[in-house]
């Protein structure tokens, strides 16, 4: 099972990017764009985890979230991955004083220290903030993209919560969706 641990934006800061990008999608039409529902902040990806140690990653996360405080951060600017000459991704990434931000970078590591202890082994190289706004099939040229993309800067939010998704196949021809398995306070408890 797939499985990723992240920090959902509110209602209003997801609304103040779809407002943004709205008029942008037209522009793209090999861009396929992420639905704002599924729009997160990923902590932790774990490509395959067994259904019978979901739950223990979920309380090891819980433990994770609940020893870190909650973070005042925002969503600005824009980049590509891998990079903006071959982009495959487009994202806005995620802003906020640099203590928030060092935070952050140190909640991913605690999540993803505990994901390993429960079992789970996380995916991917050094924690980069970010929410994923656009995919391609095909490598291309992101340069023009990430000027427009670049000039956004969103709302302040505070991040209350870390939830865990089990990331499922969508139907023939549809994208994946997103299940929350568990939802843990930030500074709760255990």
């Amino acid at each position: 099972m797939r499985i990723f641990a992240a920090l959902v934006p509110p209602e209003p800061a997801l609304e103040d990017l779809g407002d943004f990008l709205e008029p942008r999608r037209d522009a793209g039409p090999d861009l396929r764009w992420v639905d704002p529902s599924l729009w997160h902040v990923t902590l932790a990806f774990m490509a395959e985890v067994p259904a019978h140690r979901v739950d223990e990653v979920a309380e090891a996360v819980a433990a994770a979230a609940a020893a870190r405080d909650e973070l005042a951060l925002s969503l600005r600017g824009a980049g590509a991955f891998p990079h903006a000459e071959d982009a495959r991704v487009l994202w806005t990434g995620v802003g906020g004083e640099p203590s928030a931000l060092e935070s952050l970078a140190q909640l991913s590591r605690s999540v993803r220290l505990a994901c390993s202890h429960a079992g789970a082994s996380p995916e991917g190289g050094p924690f980069h903030p970010h929410l994923t706004v656009a995919r391609s099939r095909r490598p291309f040229e992101s340069t023009r993209w990430l000027r427009t993309l670049d000039t956004y800067d969103g709302p302040g939010w505070v991040a209350e919560e870390v939830t865990l998704f089990a990331s499922q196949p969508g139907a023939k021809g549809r994208p994946r969706h997103y299940e929350p398995v568990a939802t843990m306070p930030l500074g709760g408890e255990a």
